[in-house]
């Protein structure tokens, strides 16, 4: 009798649970007794995971693994040939020493379940920092109507110019989103988009985008070039006035930067979902009435979560039955 391959679990499932459990009839699902980064590279090189070709991991499962790093690639099985993230970005995960391991470790991600969530919650920021909204709750909830004290005048987001920073999946819903509320949508991203991805939208320069966006909005991934790609030099070269919203990683920007930005008035306002230090928040952000803050909640609903969750296990069953991927991230594409 031949012995099913082995499907390892990084982290839990939390909604898609009949569809997990139906991968029981091709392979056989595996958890780690390991309760920390030592205790998994230890189990690692003991061979209790020896047969397993594919892991399944969430966020979460870093607190079992820390990150996905040369280290930990290195300590795995050698049958394992396959990683199904379970999330759109994966700056937790080094695809380079991944792509470097031989054989190498072949990653995918869920690059599209979670663009209409999270651009929702990017249009909500946006109106949310353009009207001044965060200000008048809090003040609401201290008792305060909003003329004591009277609280400054927000703006209407018809006419003004969205600059995406980053037009992936997210990117793209966002212009429609924003277009529905009468923006005009400029982009900047690593290379143009073709007209029928770009929809309209201007392709403009990194300098232009920043010089004359009302609001500038990030959604491109985290990596050694993207980090700190918003800091000082770049918010001086903003309109003064202008709002930030990010949805993306929190380390794209400079949350130092941002702060002093908002305390001299250059930057009149911010949305946010993620951040540098999460779950910790920078003090100067938390003082500020006029920043709305969203505790990463980009994908924080049933309905995408369980999409998400559906969407990898398809990776797991793909790379069980056929030896490969429905969506292989960005960087191994031509593997």
């Amino acid at each position: 009798m031949v012995s099913k391959p082995k499907v390892l679990l990084l982290g839990g499932i939390v909604h898609a649970h009949k569809t997990w459990e139906s991968l029981g009839e091709i392979a056989e699902l595996v958890t780690p007794t390991a309760t920390n980064r030592a205790e998994f590279i230890e189990e690692c090189k003991s061979g209790k995971l020896d047969g397993v070709v594919v892991a399944y991991r969430t966020f979460d499962s870093a607190t079992i693994t820390g990150l996905i790093d040369g280290e930990l690639v290195n300590a795995l099985p050698s049958s394992m040939l396959f990683l199904a993230h379970c999330g759109a970005g994966y700056d937790q995960i080094d695809v380079h020493a991944c792509t470097a391991r031989n054989p190498p470790l072949r990653v995918s991600n869920v690059p599209t379940a979670v663009d209409d969530a999270t651009a929702d919650v990017n249009m909500f920021l946006i109106i949310g920092a353009l009207r001044n909204f965060n200000a008048g709750i809090l003040g609401l909830r201290e008792g305060n109507w909003r003329d004591q004290p009277a609280l400054a005048l927000g703006h209407d987001p018809e006419g003004k110019v969205l600059g995406i920073l980053g037009m992936g999946g997210i990117g793209r819903n966002l212009k429609k989103k924003a277009e529905a509320f009468g923006m005009k949508v400029i982009y900047h991203n690593r290379r143009q988009l073709s007209e029928e991805l770009s929809a309209g939208a201007q392709y403009v320069t990194f300098d232009e985008l920043l010089a004359t966006s009302d609001v500038i909005s990030l959604n491109l991934p985290l990596n050694k070039h993207t980090r700190h790609i918003i800091g000082k030099p770049e918010f001086e070269k903003m309109k003064t006035g202008v709002v930030v919203v990010n949805t993306a990683r929190g380390a794209v920007m400079d949350e130092d930067a941002l702060v002093q930005a908002l305390d001299s008035g250059k930057v009149y306002s911010a949305g946010l979902d993620v951040y540098e230090e999460e779950p910790k928040v920078h003090p100067g952000l938390i003082r500020n009435p006029n920043v709305v803050l969203v505790p990463h909640m980009g994908t924080w609903t049933v309905e995408t979560q369980t999409a998400m969750e559906e969407w990898a296990i398809e990776n797991v069953r793909l790379a069980v039955e056929t030896g490969k991927l429905k969506s292989p991230v960005f960087e191994q594409a031509d593997l």
